[in-house]
C-alpha cells in the first residue's frame, strides 16, 4: 500500500509531482492508517469512548487537548479543539489551556484532571507520587480516576500514532 493518495510524500520536486506533502517525507496518512488497521482503529475508538464514560465531555476534551499540547500533536489538537468547541467549552479556557495553572478560570476539578494528565503524559523518567494520586482523588472517585487515567492513556497513544506518521490535521473545506 504505497499510493500517493494513502501516503504523505516528499515535497514537490523531490519525489513525485502532484503528490501530497506535509514536509515529513513519505508516511502513512490518517485515512490510510484507518484502512490498513481497521481492527486497531475500531478498538482505539471504542476504548476512547469507554474511558470517557462517566466524565464530563468538556473535562475530557480539556485533558485530551492538554496531553496533545505537551506531545505536540497538531492532528489531535485540531480534532479535539473542534470537539471541545462543539461541547461548548468556553473559548477562554481553550485559549488559556497551555497556562491553566495561572489562568484562574479552571475549576478545582479541571485543575486536578489537568495536573493528572500532565503527570501521566510526562511519565518518562519520573515516578508518580502518592501526593499526585491523592490530589486527583480529592476531586474524583476511584472509578472516575480509572476512567480519567484510561482517557489520558488513549490520547497519548493517539498522539504517538499521529505524530509518528505526521498525520495532517483534517481541515474542512472552506
Amino acid at each position: 500500500m504505497s499510493t500517493a493518495a494513502s501516503l504523505h510524500t516528499l515535497p514537490a520536486g523531490t519525489g513525485g509531482a502532484g503528490q501530497e506533502s506535509n514536509g515529513h517525507g513519505e508516511r502513512l496518512s490518517y485515512p490510510a492508517f484507518k484502512e490498513a488497521n481497521p481492527e486497531i482503529y475500531a478498538a482505539m475508538v471504542n476504548l476512547s469512548a469507554k474511558a470517557s464514560e462517566g466524565l464530563e465531555k468538556d473535562l475530557v476534551e480539556l485533558v485530551k487537548l492538554r496531553a496533545s499540547q505537551i506531545n505536540g500533536c497538531a492532528f489531535c489538537l485540531h480534532f479535539h479543539l473542534t470537539l471541545a468547541r462543539n461541547a461548548k467549552v468556553p473559548a477562554a479556557k481553550l485559549d488559556l489551556l497551555v497556562a491553566w495553572r495561572d489562568a484562574g478560570i479552571f475549576s478545582s476539578r479541571e485543575q486536578a484532571a489537568l495536573a493528572w494528565a500532565e503527570t501521566l503524559t510526562k511519565l518518562a523518567g519520573n515516578t508518580i507520587s502518592d501526593a499526585d494520586y491523592q490530589a486527583v482523588r480529592r476531586e474524583f472517585s476511584e472509578k472516575e480516576v480509572a476512567h480519567l487515567s484510561a482517557a489520558i492513556g488513549v490520547i497519548n497513544v493517539w498522539n504517538r500514532i499521529s505524530t509518528g506518521f505526521a498525520f495532517a490535521p483534517q481541515m474542512s473545506a472552506a
